[in-house]
């Protein structure tokens, strides 16, 4: 019986990859050697049929591309997107028999790993940031990094129900800080299916982008925190080791054009995937996504839409935020959901599959509603209802108190400095100038050389490129700041 269940698995996961573009070749001679004569004549039956349904499935696809390419024309003209401008149908479907499961696991033994299947594991990534930046993130417990994510969260405007929400639906509502899609985050069992990690599950190349973007502004408030009066010996120098490291991994980030392309090609490099790690530290992993969720919002604001629902919200962080916008305009939302994933997102996204743009919205809003019950999205709501007043406090106060009360302490250690005295700069040995660059222009790079691509990819499998952002006084009060 087992053996019958994991040959059905293999043939369903087999169907799942043809479906999403990975047609069958000509006949390879080696399987045909290793079928005998009945089995033979099935997988010629099986070939005949499954050949008729790619030309299909092809058509269906190609055409998806040139509307897609038509409607971002029209975006970036001005014009009117139309009902003409979307396939209204969902993709079709293959109606012939399946392929047998034993002949599917004899072809499955003869296929080779491809090297842009391969997933890097969290421990891959924490061996590969200790080698390259010697770094190794400090962690806290779960209840301490849920409290000071939402010191972040609160402080530049997300609201209690977009985050736990977005959790929710990410995590399934029992994600720790360390979830990598695909492991099982009470048992740390499973396969890997993605780089996404944490609570907003940031891809490795969202890592590096952010970090290209805002890594002045990370070195800065961790400065610092390192130089002030009540911070402890041991604590300044852990502070002053981490920002050793973001300065070679800053290195790294901005050794190639930003362009999402080149961060995904990096992310599958040691050097790339070990800054993934930084989404598991203390001090800047809250950072780093809070800042990547408030840019969605951000997007939204200004394309006119300031009140979103948290479905709506992570819609945007699911498809992109400039298709999750398209995706919620009246003709785009009647559109199946084709029209706005790749064809290899749209098969590997059961919640995707055969739904209108409309549908999708719905049913992210309900697996939001059965997710919030689940321990962890539970605990993160009442650690928002414990900092809640605090948060809006900072919020209220030009956010120039969020470092020391979300990084390093209650905010009632605040009271021994006085309101109208700023902290003093960080030495020059901790945060050297750089440049504030509000955009890196491909002829603007210059040395470290790129990153050596270690695993190249025919395609790129990650989503769309994500707006880059960070709120307009985040880092008030600091010596360096933000960007604007």
């Amino acid at each position: 019986m087992r053996v019958n269940r994991l040959l059905a698995i293999v043939a369903s996961a087999l169907a799942i990859a043809l479906a999403a573009g990975l047609q069958p070749a000509m006949a390879d001679p080696r399987l045909i050697e290793k079928l005998n004569g009945e089995q033979q004549a099935v997988y010629k039956q099986w070939r005949e049929l499954r050949a008729a349904f790619d030309r299909q499935n092809e058509a269906y696809w190609s055409a998806i591309g040139s509307r897609r390419a038509e409607r971002r024309r029209k975006i970036g003209a001005g014009e009117r997107v139309t009902h003409a401008d979307f396939v209204m149908q969902h993709p079709p479907k293959y109606s012939g028999p399946p392929l047998r499961a034993d002949i599917a696991k004899l072809m499955a033994e003869l296929v080779p790993p491809s090297p842009d299947s391969e997933i890097t594991t969290l421990g891959e990534m924490l061996v590969a940031a200790k080698q390259h930046y010697r770094f190794a993130p400090g962690v806290v417990a779960e209840r301490e990094f849920k409290r000071r994510y939402a010191m972040e969260a609160l402080a530049v405007g997300l609201t209690k129900d977009e985050v736990t929400r977005i959790y929710a639906f990410e995590t399934g509502g029992r994600g720790t800080f360390d979830m990598q899609a695909g492991i099982n985050p009470d048992t740390k069992q499973g396969r890997a299916i993605s780089t996404a990690m944490g609570y907003a599950q940031l891809l490795a190349a969202n890592s590096i982008s952010e970090l290209a973007q805002y890594g002045d502004g990370f070195i800065s408030r961790l400065g610092v925190m390192a130089v002030r009066r009540d911070t402890p010996p041991e604590r300044a120098r852990e502070l002053t080791t981490k920002i050793e490291a973001l300065r070679a991994m800053l290195r790294t980030a901005r050794s190639v054009p930003r362009e999402w392309s080149r961060h995904v090609a990096m992310s599958r490099s040691p050097q790339g995937y070990g800054i993934h790690v930084l989404n598991l530290d203390a001090d800047i992993g809250p950072w780093l996504q809070v800042i990547k969720l408030r840019g969605i919002k951000d997007t939204a604001e200004q394309a006119g839409r300031g009140q979103l629902l948290p479905a709506e919200l992570e819609l945007m962080n699911l498809a992109g935020p400039r298709t999750g916008l398209e995706m919620m305009e009246p003709v785009g939302r009647m559109a199946p959901t084709a029209n706005f994933f790749s064809q290899g997102a749209y098969y590997r996204n059961t919640i995707v599959r055969e739904k209108t743009a409309a549908e999708l919205l719905a049913a992210i809003d309900q697996r939001m509603n059965e997710s919030m019950l689940r321990p962890g999205s539970v605990e993160f709501a009442a650690v928002f209802d414990e900092v809640g007043g605090r948060g809006r406090a900072l919020a209220q106060d030009g956010r120039q108190k969020l470092l020391p009360a979300a990084a390093v302490g209650p905010v009632s250690a605040l009271s021994r400095v006085p309101p109208a005295q700023q902290p003093p700069p960080p030495p020059s040995h901790l945060v050297p100038p750089m440049p504030v660059r509000s955009e890196m222009p491909a002829t603007a790079v210059a040395a470290p050389a790129p990153i050596p691509v270690e695993r190249p990819a025919a395609t790129v499998r990650e989503p769309g490129l994500r707006l880059q952002w960070a709120p307009a006084g985040f880092g008030s009060g600091l010596p360096l700041g933000f960007p604007e």
